[in-house]
């Protein structure tokens, strides 16, 4: 399979705010977001810290934001030991990157790729000519200066660092042999217009490609495809509504889902106006073509009354009901975070947290020793009973040092 060129966005994290190319300050969190919906396919970020408190204070932004956005990012900046590099990516990065031009931060490659694989430690360098020796150290990958050729013969990706840059000029980048995408310093939108129109070009990106096209779909009498709407994490059933031929082509132009409102007779992009944006993560057709299932990562409600599932009207309910593993999880760590946010009186989970650290491992602990005790017995009933003591008590560790379940889904996912 031909591979895909990337067009990636940088912005720095400076006191705390995010500052894009141009200098403009945002809210991290919404920077990012943006980014992601307009089509970039990886977040460059640079961490300028003055000192130890400003650096802690940007990991815990990028904890906050890398949880909440589904696009990748590669962090740089504040490294000087082993330990900045973990880090970065332990707060969610999937990749950092050092500097050739600090002595300090190479000197850490080949024990940092060593420690967390090659493909998750590049290098920023200024000459193409250094690429194979930084590679034989175990960088990944490269960012270099557009306009400068990567090294001939080193099989690492290389982006080319640009500022906002023409369609055209992109175009010629891209196509150099060794360049597998570009990060773009002072483009903060217009990333799947430009994706669009280089895969016009005849270049690979990142785009969405219909396996059916809207003319083999079959329509209702009113030309209109129904679409039901699932969280791709918890398969939580979200909302259902219609696609005509444009909402389908601009959900398919832009990977954020788009529909047909009947009652207004015209197009509405999702979280246009609340920002609550689907972006698309799949889309199926049934069996018979006339229904569609999108899979997305939803921002916020996707209910116009604030909630977050359109479905919970409950007209019917049985004993028996299955439950969704992840979704218990997830809705016991919301309980115990709300604890922590907001103390009740009598609370033993906000015993725990007043306790502080060394109490809530003190109990992870124990609960883990009731475990093997519980598993030399007969009854397996003791296992289960064991076991959800020990992921509670996990779990308010867990609040207690900012981890949330995607965190560890994604670690589980690696493996």
């Amino acid at each position: 399979m031909e591979k895909k060129k990337q067009l990636a966005a940088f912005f720095s994290l400076r006191e705390g705010k995010a500052v894009n190319g141009r200098g403009e300050v945002w809210e991290p969190l919404s920077l990012a977001r943006a980014l992601e919906g307009n089509g970039a396919d990886l977040l460059v970020i640079r961490d300028v810290s003055e000192g130890d408190k400003e650096h802690d204070l940007h990991i815990g932004i990028l904890k906050e934001m890398l949880r909440n956005i589904d696009v990748p990012a590669a962090v740089g900046g504040r490294i000087k030991r082993l330990e900045d590099v973990k880090k970065y990516l332990y707060a969610g990065a999937g990749s950092v990157y050092l500097d050739a031009a600090s002595e300090e931060q190479t000197a850490l490659l080949k024990e940092a790729s060593d420690r967390f694989g090659s493909g998750r430690v590049g290098v920023r360098l200024e000459d193409p000519g250094q690429m194979g020796a930084y590679a034989s150290l175990g960088a990944g990958f490269f960012f270099l200066p557009a306009g400068r050729c990567p090294e001939e013969g080193t099989e690492k990706d290389c982006f080319l660092l640009t500022e906002q840059a023409s369609c055209g000029e992109l175009a010629s980048m891209l196509s150099a042999p060794g360049v597998d995408g570009a990060v773009l310093t002072e483009e903060e939108t217009g990333f799947l217009e430009l994706k669009d129109k280089l895969e016009a070009m005849g270049l690979p990106m990142n785009v969405f490609v219909p396996a059916l096209s809207w003319e083999e779909l079959k329509k209702n009498e009113n030309g209109l495809v129904p679409a039901i709407v699932q969280d791709y994490r918890t398969d939580e059933v979200l909302m259902m509504a219609y696609m005509n031929e444009q909402a389908f082509q601009d959900t398919m132009r832009t990977g954020r889902m788009h529909y047909y409102s009947r009652s207004r007779k015209t197009q509405w992009l999702k979280g246009e106006t609340s920002g609550h944006f689907q972006y698309v993560r799949s889309l199926t057709a049934d069996c018979d073509r006339d229904t569609l299932l999108a899979r997305v990562s939803q921002i916020g409600a996707a209910c116009h009354t604030g909630s977050r599932s359109c479905f919970f009207e409950t007209i019917a309910e049985k004993g028996g009901e299955q439950q969704n593993p992840r979704k218990v999880l997830e809705d016991v760590y919301q309980v115990i975070l709300d604890r922590k946010q907001h103390p009740k009186e009598g609370s033993y989970t906000n015993y725990l947290f007043d306790k502080g650290i060394d109490k809530i491992l003190k109990k992870v602990g124990e609960e883990a020793a009731e475990i093997i005790i519980a598993a030399k017995n007969p009854d397996p009933q003791e296992i289960i009973y064991e076991l959800s003591d020990f992921l509670y008590h996990a779990m308010v560790l867990m609040a207690e040092k900012g981890v949330t379940w995607d965190d560890v889904m994604e670690e589980l996912a690696k493996r």
